[in-house]
């Protein structure tokens, strides 16, 4: 009875170990299955992952203007654009940011997104600056306050200024008036720009300007410093809206100022009315002791009277060699030019009381 027994124990024990050891061989096919999923998925998802960054986003035909906020994070860009429709994987665009080394180097503004642009190409740009550049014409001729009026009134640009602030203090030259001091120009500058920023550009562009002129300016001018060719080219800028007339008006009034003549020029004349100038400019305007009637006074007014372009202050400070001493409008836009007061009484009759 113990052989039975015996061998009952021996083949318990071998059937035992052979489960055991189908046991381990299903965790290894489970384990070699689970290997070969998850790089299956690993492969398809790398092959997704250069296939997002080779395909184009998608935009409009005419392209997409897109404004990227300033604090933007690239995840935060990516969840936006993926809810545009813009891109189809956000996670992708992030991974690639962070790779390339571009995260946290996205600039803030407006860009236009071509057609075509791959999400490569598109980080690139948003983190090139390159950005929509908007755009505001500063005519030569305008007074300061018309042209901080457009830069407030402009959509594209903030507005930090208070008003009452005193600007050219703001600028570090506290006390100087600014007039004259901004050159005229068309600037291009990125939504957001704030109106400080855009008169600071501008006030170096005309100091710029205004220094190259004094520098290279013509011997024994009667002019003490480059602010008075300032002022003389500001009225340049006003008298005349021919640009070739300019060194010859710039004779006259250096003639005027060598000899102590009046310069007796109507738009200072009007510059010191300010609003009360209805368009018409009468006789008792013209003996109004204002600072800036030089009907009244000697020598240049105050201040600039506008914004003088390159042109009036290169002629400000290269006046021509004439011997003029008046000048009077044709009414065809251009001034003829007399030596004497007799021709230029003359040139009165024959042009301005016909008209």
């Amino acid at each position: 009875m113990s052989s039975p027994r015996c061998g009952n124990r021996s083949t318990g024990g071998r059937a035992g170990r052979r489960g055991r050891g189908r046991w381990w061989v299903r965790w290894l096919a489970g384990v070699g299955v689970l290997l070969v999923v998850v790089v299956g998925i690993s492969v398809w998802l790398i092959m997704d992952y250069r296939a997002f960054l080779k395909e184009p986003i998608r935009v409009p035909s005419g392209g997409l203007v897109y404004e990227v906020k300033p604090g933007t994070s690239v995840r935060n860009l990516a969840r936006d654009l993926r809810r545009r429709d813009v891109i189809r994987h956000p996670l992708y665009l992030t991974l690639h940011a962070r790779l390339a080394g571009l995260d946290g180097r996205i600039q803030a503004g407006e860009y236009r997104i071509s057609p075509g642009l791959t999400p490569g190409g598109l980080l690139d740009l948003l983190t090139s600056g390159r950005t929509v550049q908007a755009r505001l014409t500063i005519p030569e001729g305008w007074t300061f306050r018309q042209m901080l009026a457009a830069i407030q009134a402009h959509p594209k640009i903030r507005s930090v200024i208070e008003p009452g602030q005193d600007v050219m203090a703001l600028l570090g030259q506290p006390g100087m008036a600014p007039e004259g001091w901004f050159f005229p120009e068309t600037y291009y500058f990125p939504k957001g720009t704030t109106d400080l920023e855009f008169l600071r550009r501008a006030h170096r562009e005309m100091q710029r300007r205004l220094g190259e002129a004094w520098r290279a300016r013509a011997q024994d001018l009667p002019l003490e410093s480059a602010y008075q060719a300032l002022i003389l080219a500001s009225i340049l800028e006003k008298e005349t809206s021919r640009k070739e007339e300019y060194p010859l008006v710039a004779a006259v009034f250096v003639r005027r100022l060598e000899r102590g003549m009046k310069l007796q020029t109507d738009p200072t004349v009007i510059y010191g009315m300010g609003a009360r100038f209805d368009g018409n400019l009468r006789r008792r305007d013209l003996r109004e002791d204002t600072p800036y009637n030089t009907y009244v006074h000697k020598g240049l007014p105050p201040t600039p009277i506008c914004l003088p372009g390159a042109d009036a202050l290169w002629a400000a400070t290269h006046p021509a060699d004439a011997p003029y001493l008046y000048f009077v409008s044709k009414g065809d836009g251009t001034h003829y030019f007399s030596k004497t007061y007799k021709e230029h009484q003359k040139a009165v009759r024959k042009y301005q009381l016909r008209r």
